[in-house]
């Protein structure tokens, strides 16, 4: 999967999203985006870095503290 194949499923969902509104106005979408893709991202690269936080966050291209602030706020620890 290359990252213009993700990118086209974002945008999608967010077609997607809008038509399901019915005319109501939007709220919160990028918290709503940020919550939806992140749990599953960590899970994820958690998997493959089989349990390794370090080696994780070396994935992920951010700081192992940030990773473990981010792991505890999904209950994922």
């Amino acid at each position: 999967m290359s990252k213009n194949h993700i990118e086209q499923c974002v945008r999608d969902s967010l077609d997607a999203y809008f038509r399901d509104l019915g005319g109501s106005a939007p709220h919160d979408i990028y918290e709503m985006i940020i919550s939806c893709v992140e749990k599953p991202m960590l899970e994820t690269v958690l998997q493959r870095a089989e349990g390794n936080q370090s080696l994780a966050a070396e994935f992920l291209g951010i700081n192992r503290n940030t990773l473990r602030k981010k792991l505890q706020q999904h209950q994922l620890l």
